[in-house]
């Protein structure tokens, strides 16, 4: 799996106040525009974690995800940002941060209008099970319709066991009990065939190589006494054994899909 870009943040544009860590809009030093998560804002760099896991993982399976990069940030940048909550973040953020291609002209997607291919629906019902993604739901789809091909995005609220590191072993092959939210179940009609297809696509290989994208400055955390390499380790073990228990947890989203009718 190739290395993500690196690029350098020369231009903050404006807040995005949906999202809950102040994500923002900026220009970088290729000349792209990216959606900015800063490891300064809301859960701080977990946030990024599951954005950089949650993202790379759809990609690999095929479906589309705006181009992931590091998007690093001077110490110096945002002094003069007249916004006090703003210029803290910024400052807070100094290094490397993670960006996501800026889709222009992009819309939300809109369940009650747009209809997706069951086999795709499925996919990504399967996705979500998997790195236990409670947020793709009526309320908040994070999915963009552009060029007419749907988009997956904002994968900040996956991976929930982080926050929480004992019995994360359990929590591999535990029930996920918020895929009955999830916005594409009622089109998910094909989840077993999905399942192949996911199964076939990662492996214990692909997982390990995703999950060592993650930076060593993301890693070094206060709270803990494991060495980045260990924590890596754990979100490893983590996915490898989710994967194992794939039949378990689409066996719970087509119950869940049953309710629905």
């Amino acid at each position: 799996m190739p290395a993500l870009r690196t690029v350098t943040v020369t231009r903050y544009m404006q807040p995005l106040r949906e999202g809950g860590s102040l994500p923002a809009l900026a220009e970088a030093d290729d000349g792209f525009k990216y959606v900015i998560k800063f490891k300064g804002g809301g859960h701080g760099v977990k946030t990024l974690i599951a954005e950089l896991v949650g993202g790379e993982i759809a990609r690999e399976l095929g479906l589309k995800v705006p181009e992931l990069v590091f998007a690093g940030l001077d110490e110096c940048f945002g002094r003069t940002e007249g916004d006090e909550e703003i210029q803290d973040l910024l400052k807070a953020s100094k290094g490397l941060n993670l960006g996501l291609h800026f889709l222009s002209g992009a819309f939300t997607y809109d369940p009650a209008v747009n209809k997706t291919d069951a086999l795709l629906a499925s996919k990504i019902v399967w996705l979500d099970a998997f790195i236990t993604n409670v947020d793709r739901t009526f309320r908040n789809t994070n999915m963009l319709t552009w060029n007419k091909e749907l988009w997956l995005i904002d994968h900040g609220s996956c991976l929930f066991f982080q926050y929480n590191w004992q019995g994360w072993e359990t929590k591999a092959t535990g029930p996920f009990s918020y895929i009955k939210d999830h916005v594409l179940l009622p089109q998910a009609t094909q989840l077993e065939e999905a399942d192949a297809f996911c199964r076939k696509m990662l492996s214990e290989e692909k997982i390990r190589s995703i999950v060592q994208l993650i930076p060593d400055e993301w890693l070094d955390w206060e709270s803990v006494n494991e060495t980045p390499e260990q924590l890596r380790e754990v979100y490893s073990s983590f996915l490898i054994a989710r994967l194992s228990y794939s039949q378990q947890f689409i066996k719970e989203a087509q119950d869940a899909a049953k309710t629905l009718i």
